[in-house]
């Protein structure tokens, strides 16, 4: 197990070293004009891989995904979505917390919401936590959307499908809590997280139907994927429980999925993907430029 460890932090420190320095890539025209990103919380790879989701491992079978992608340390909810969204590890973006603290203010590096801004983009947010709300840039959402109290997953997608033909977001972040909230009380693969992930692929199959209804669907990229998995522990009184925050490897793999207009059919990514990479390549899609500080990079391989 240390052994793996070490040797995800040695791969993560050479990427992010051959990147230092790199000048901004230009803008590009856009591949796609809708990009959706949807994140399970607490998404073990191979727990999504093995149980009966029949429409994430179905996208996964049908066009490009890896099992093995990684997350960022402290593979923590804020800090690992943080990363996802601004395409900059821990160490840059400075989100080393993972509660609502707005005392600590607002990420302090741009995310891929003001950077899509910029262009004239419309971009949205669906999320299951509040703690999100310290990635909220002023001017950069055309809508947050945290549907307490009942903030599960369907309730989620429920309220995405009300506004997305409205909205049309070209740049979109989905957010589902419960296999993290149910892995944390029950242990990382207790029946109860594994049917909180069911829940999760109901809830997906919302999403999908909605952005079809929206009439977008030809021409989207939808990217599954997770701030981290998770494995299990026992607390004080000896209970099972399921943790993240010490970068084991079952904490630091997660699945990455692109599926949709111009990604490869039945295609197995190879390629290293980290936790920022996601951001790289959904502005990439999108024909935003890179900034110059990238820690990520697109993941072209899984593209025609």
């Amino acid at each position: 197990m240390r052994k793996l460890k070490w040797k995800f932090v040695a791969a993560l420190a050479a990427t992010f070293a051959g990147f230092v320095g790199a000048t901004t890539l230009l803008a590009d025209a856009p591949r796609v004009p809708h990009v959706f990103i949807i994140s399970y919380d607490q998404g073990n790879s191979d727990l999504i891989r093995t149980n009966d989701l029949p429409n994430f491992n179905g996208m996964a079978s049908e066009a490009a995904h890896t099992w093995n992608a990684y997350t960022v340390i402290p593979s923590l909810t804020l800090p690992s979505h943080a990363s996802m969204l601004t395409g900059l590890g821990p160490q840059a973006h400075q989100i080393l917390w993972n509660n609502f603290l707005p005392e600590k203010g607002l990420v302090k590096v741009p995310t891929i919401f003001s950077l899509a801004k910029q262009r004239g983009l419309v971009t949205a947010m669906f999320v299951g936590k509040e703690k999100f709300k310290q990635l909220e840039l002023p001017g950069s959402l055309d809508a947050f959307v945290w549907p307490r109290p009942d903030d599960n997953a369907l309730a989620v997608a429920k309220v995405f499908a009300s506004q997305v033909a409205t909205l049309k977001p070209n740049l979109c972040f989905i957010h589902f809590h419960d296999p993290d909230s149910v892995g944390h009380k029950v242990g990382a693969y207790a029946p109860e997280k594994i049917q909180a992930l069911k829940d999760c692929d109901a809830a997906l199959k919302i999403i999908k139907e909605a952005i079809v209804a929206a009439g977008l669907m030809e021409s989207s990229v939808i990217i599954l994927t997770a701030d981290h998995g998770g494995h299990d522990a026992k607390n004080k009184e000896g209970k099972t429980i399921g943790v993240h925050d010490v970068g084991d490897a079952e904490d630091v793999k997660i699945p990455w999925v692109a599926w949709g207009k111009g990604v490869k059919k039945k295609f197995t990514v190879t390629a290293l993907v980290v936790q920022y990479d996601t951001a790289a390549t959904a502005l990439w899609l999108l024909g935003v430029p890179l900034p110059e500080n990238f820690w990520g990079r697109p993941v072209t391989s899984a593209f025609e």
